[in-house]
């Protein structure tokens, strides 16, 4: 769908031809505050800040995303907003808000005004200008917008009409403009580019007395109110009129070249980060691009610096060779070119030859003099207004002000065109093809998408063949050294580790056990010990962070951390290194037996399901590593049976059965842990269909002594398999000795289903009833759900089938929502099976392929009692609708693009 945004002025929405109403205040500080920031990832922090201010109310986050949903349906089906797991985005293209198309339309006009296309510049700045409704943001009720962004747009507005007003006298239209230039300088009287302009366009008219009487005016408000004269520019204006100069005393803006180095291989990818760069630096003074050593940052600094038309150019200053932080302020003097060779200290020379220019600085390499590099920035920001800075390094500067731009490693897509050229370029007769592409993109993951690493690795071509260099990367910091060459991998990685205090290196090394990543509580747990406090864990992280050789991402309220491989893999060496490699695997062995053993017991079938099941995907990584580490030991049995009571909701059933089965192979001994897991494990072989392991499973439980894990097996295994009532007796043991050890509500639901499916109306009724309330009790969405999937069974087998559908629909509805990736096979086929019962005889047919196309993925068979159900409906439908007509729904419904919707509708 076709959106238009409007921030310069009230807030406004048009969709194609049509407006749209977004009626609530917080709701339109919400939009604004994603438009002003549009195509990058704006915090829920950020959000949360905008919308009440610095002491946001309790239960924000969870308003906040009730705000996100109602921004959403009030902008239709097609809204752009997207959520990330640090916050939220609107995805637009730049000709769909107003603000961007400004910057865009201005920039073109400079550089137009520059070049001497003066009507051309004419007509793009009057376009700009024209987009301007009002004040920005004039609806929208914050405080903080207005403090901190709206100040910049008006400055952004001003600087624009500075512009044309310039193209104006350039076109001698000298009285048109005096009549906006007084009432410019009454508004604005302190900015001297109006009154220089107005000074100029009153000699020009021919009212030279006027004009030296406006000098006279603007010196005196000067000196009253800032204690300062005129600027230089004003006062070569003012010389200018007392000598009856006819020059133009205000200069067209030139574009000088400054010293930014010609690219000598092509740039690939990063549009959107280039995008997100020159937004950034059209609205704030300072942009600092961080990131890993080797991923790019300097070479896309120069990339963004390129597309940059500034006055007084764009000039370079590479630290790179910088030893000495006192040398500083005259590298920085030599790079932008100054030729003063007095005695006067070099930082008061480049406040004067900065104080009235208008450039782009472009500071890189800083991360090893940070400290002063924030201090000269600061001091060079505050004395010269038309000085903007970008900077790359890999550890921010922490200056006011600063907008950080991370640049993350290239895409897959970015890194194999990136090697296929730099491997063309270093060994001529490569080729890709069909057959070595797959190898060059694992190649190209392995080495994490970093530009240098994937450079290095190119140039090797020349002597060894893709699956050579694949074989070798695991040694990848010996292999990935150009022959004859300083820069080298582990060379970029030393220089990025000596930054580092001896405490945040040896956090380095203790991170790297560390599979997937890692949040704050596990370091502390894991990484503590020796020279490390625990309670310094949290000021070392940030130190790492700073420096981008950790990653922070925030989600909602949980802030997770981790490393790129190439990063890990150096951290490990390093633990080796100093020995302590077993000791810190131990520790991250215990710390995660512990987090699934209190999850499952404190967080399972709780209001609290929902996070502990987002922190298991977040953490199997680290469990997996945890499981294999702990092979043969009952803490690993426990931990497998834990693992998978959770497997359903999560999805990760076969994973479940992967470990039960590894974790008791690794285990022979007869144990009551053993026993458990071999019950779990039967469970899930009979959840999934798989009659032949079940079969086999099922004989091993029945030798073992009774547990109400052994007899739950035997409880599913005899309904689902056997269709046999005597399971309702073998469940409800089941869930009674369950309830003793505080574990029973999957016995329960079971043994309800079993009651529903194979007993009477009433007892089916108190069943539902039992299965209700003990969800209820919960207060657990997992446990609801199937609580309602339940009744809608029972209405189905025992009442009104009309019923049923509209309960199967809604635990459907709540599955889907809270991404249960088990639960909505089992209400599309029930669901089924419900409009079959109501005669709806072609949706029937479509939901039972919809559920066949979600078996298929899962690799789910329907067997014994549900499979009984599953073909009885299917000969039901089959006859009322006859096969051809059935065949054709059938297939509609294997092909829906989305069977959940296809189910809900």
């Amino acid at each position: 769908m076709n959106y238009q945004f409007g921030l310069l002025g009230a807030l406004e929405v048009r969709s194609g031809s049509e407006p749209v109403t977004i009626n609530a205040a917080k709701h339109r500080v919400l939009l604004a505050s994603l438009l002003v920031d549009a195509n990058r990832v704006v915090s829920s922090e950020t959000l949360l800040t905008r919308l009440w201010g610095e002491n946001p109310p309790s239960g924000a986050r969870n308003t906040l995303q009730n705000y996100v949903m109602r921004l959403r349906r009030a902008l239709g089906e097609a809204a752009p907003i997207r959520t990330r797991p640090e916050g939220y985005v609107i995805e637009v293209d730049d000709d769909s808000v107003d603000l961007f198309r400004f910057y865009l339309l201005t920039a073109q006009a400079k550089t137009a005004f520059a070049a001497g296309e003066v009507k051309k510049a004419f007509a793009l700045s009057r376009e700009a200008l024209g987009l301007w409704r009002g004040d920005p943001l004039s609806d929208v009720p914050s405080e903080v917008l207005r403090s901190d962004v709206v100040p910049a747009l008006v400055e952004r507005r001003l600087a624009a009409v500075e512009l044309r007003l310039d193209i104006d006298l350039k076109l001698g239209r000298h009285q048109d403009v005096l009549p906006e230039l007084q009432e410019l300088t009454t508004a604005y009287p302190l900015r001297e580019r109006y009154w220089a302009q107005r000074i100029l366009a009153l000699y020009r008219a021919g009212r030279q007395s006027e004009a030296l009487e406006c000098y006279r005016t603007v010196q005196a408000k000067l000196a009253d109110e800032l204690g300062v004269d005129p600027c230089p520019e004003l006062r070569e204006v003012h010389a200018r009129v007392l000598a009856a100069d006819p020059a133009d005393t205000v200069a067209a803006p030139v574009v000088r070249s400054g010293n930014l180095p010609a690219e000598l291989t092509s740039f690939v990818g990063r549009g959107t980060h280039l995008e997100q760069a020159k937004q950034l630096l059209a609205c704030h003074r300072l942009v600092t691009v961080t990131g890993v050593g080797g991923v790019g940052k300097t070479r896309f600094a120069m990339r963004v610096a390129a597309g940059q038309v500034f006055p007084d150019g764009v000039w370079l200053a590479d630290l790179v060779s910088l030893t000495d932080s006192h040398l500083l302020d005259r590298a920085v003097a030599d790079a932008l070119g100054v030729k003063d060779h007095s005695a006067k200290p070099r930082l008061d020379v480049l406040v004067d030859h900065l104080h009235d220019k208008e450039l782009l600085l472009v500071v890189d390499n800083c991360e090893h003099v940070v400290g002063p590099v924030a201090t000269l920035i600061t001091t060079l920001l505050r004395s010269a207004p038309g000085l903007r800075v970008l900077a790359a390094s890999r550890q921010q500067l922490g200056v006011q002000g600063e907008n950080l731009l991370p640049l993350p490693p290239l895409t897959e897509d970015e890194a194999v065109q990136m090697f296929i050229e730099r491997a063309t370029a270093s060994a001529p007769n490569f080729q890709t093809t069909p057959e070595n592409l797959h190898t060059v993109r694992r190649l190209c993951q392995r080495l994490d998408g970093i530009p240098l690493a994937i450079e290095l690795a190119a140039v090797r071509l020349s002597s060894l063949s893709l699956n050579d260099i694949l074989d070798r990367i695991d040694d990848r910091f010996r292999l990935l050294a150009r022959p004859g060459h300083q820069i080298t991998l582990r060379g970029v990685l030393d220089w990025s580790h000596a930054l580092c205090s001896p405490a945040e290196r040896l956090l380095w090394a203790r991170v790297s056990v560390f599979a997937g990543g890692f949040e704050l509580v596990a370091a502390e747990a894991v990484c503590a010990g020796g020279e490390i406090r625990s309670e310094d864990i949290v000021d070392l992280l940030a130190g790492l962070v700073s420096k981008s050789i950790v990653t922070a991402v925030t989600d909602l309220d949980r802030t997770r951390y981790s490393l790129l491989e190439t990063l890990r893999e150096y951290g490990a060496q390093k633990l080796d290194e100093l020995g302590e490699t077993e000791a810190v695997k131990d520790a991250h062995r215990q710390f995660y037996q512990c987090l699934v053993r209190y999850g499952v017991t404190h967080n399972w079938c709780s209001p609290r399901e929902l996070e502990w099941q987002h922190l298991l995907q977040q953490e199997m990584p680290n469990i997996r590593a945890a499981l294999d580490a702990g092979l043969g030991t009952e803490e690993a049995l426990e931990m497998a049976t834990n693992l998978s009571r959770c497997c359903f909701f999560s999805g990760n059933v076969s994973e479940g059965r992967h470990w039960l089965a590894k974790t008791i192979s690794h285990h022979p001994a007869r144990s009551p842990q053993r026993t458990n897991a071999i019950a779990l494990q039967t469970w899930i072989a009979t959840m999934q269909g798989d009659l032949q392991a079940a079969d086999e499973l099922i004989g091993i439980c029945r030798t073992q002594e009774p547990t109400p894990a052994t007899l739950f097996a035997e409880g599913i295994y005899t309904m689902l398999v056997e269709a046999d009532p005597s399971c309702i007796a073998l469940l409800d043991r089941a869930r009674t000795e369950a309830i003793t050890i505080g574990d029973s509500y999957m016995a329960t639901l079971f043994w309800a289903i079993g009651v529903i499916l194979l007993s009477d109306a009433a007892s089916a009724e108190d069943a539902r009833s039992v299965c209700l309330a003990e969800a209820e009790k919960q207060d657990a969405p997992w446990s609801s759900s199937w609580a309602v999937w339940c009744g809608g069974l029972t209405e189905l087998r025992h009442g009104d089938p009309g019923k049923a559908v509209d309960l199967l629909r809604e635990a459907l509805r709540r599955q889907h929502e809270f991404g249960d990736r088990w639960g909505p096979l089992w209400a599309v086929e029930a669901l089924a099976w419900a409009n079959a019962a109501n005669g709806h005889f072609p949706h029937s047919a479509r939901l039972l392929g919809a559920a066949g196309q979600m078996r298929q993925r899962t690799g789910v068979v329907p067997i014994g009692l549900f499979g009984g159900a599953h073909l009885q409906t299917a000969e039901l439908v089959r006859a009322a609708l006859g096969a051809e007509t059935y065949d054709a729904e059938f297939k509609a419904g294997t092909e829906a693009p989305d069977p959940i919707a296809l189910a809900l509708r």
